[in-house]
């Protein structure tokens, strides 16, 4: 089924500008066909294409990593041990991210605990605030 690029916008997510950028930057598996009239046709194979793509693109991969993912599956069998490696390395990266995240998460969940219990004590005037300085040096678990 055919698809024109307000389809995919809307189907994607992406802006019909962020599309044509990912074809300027040759994104996209397949090279975006044309009509006689220079309209752009997609298929569904692009939907799903787009899919992974946007997501290696949220999660950091750099154009030009992707791009090499491209060329090297459009080369066929052969090289699975490039792709693989490019992907694992990613998932690496991902990996690191999401423990970076999870601690900092945890920081949240800490000075969230803090905040409630003082207010719930109705000590909320206890809390650190770098406006008025303090006597005594907040600690950690201040403000």
């Amino acid at each position: 089924m055919d698809l024109s690029i307000g389809e995919v916008a809307q189907r994607s997510g992406l802006s019909v500008h962020a599309l044509r950028f990912y074809e300027r930057e040759g994104l996209f598996a397949n090279p975006v066909r044309r009509l006689s009239n220079g309209r752009r046709i997609y298929h569904e194979e692009d939907l799903e294409w787009l899919a992974i793509c946007t997501r290696l693109r949220s999660s950091g991969v750099p154009l030009a990593e992707i791009r090499q993912y491209i060329e090297l599956a459009g080369q066929g069998p052969g090289n699975e041990h490039q792709r693989l490696d490019l992907l694992r390395r990613h998932q690496d990266r991902v990996e690191a991210q999401v423990r970076e995240l999870r601690d900092t998460l945890e920081v949240m969940r800490a000075k969230v605990r803090i905040y409630e219990d003082h207010l719930a004590r109705g000590e909320a005037d206890r809390l650190w605030n770098p406006s008025h300085r303090a006597t005594t040096a907040p600690g950690p678990a201040c403000g």
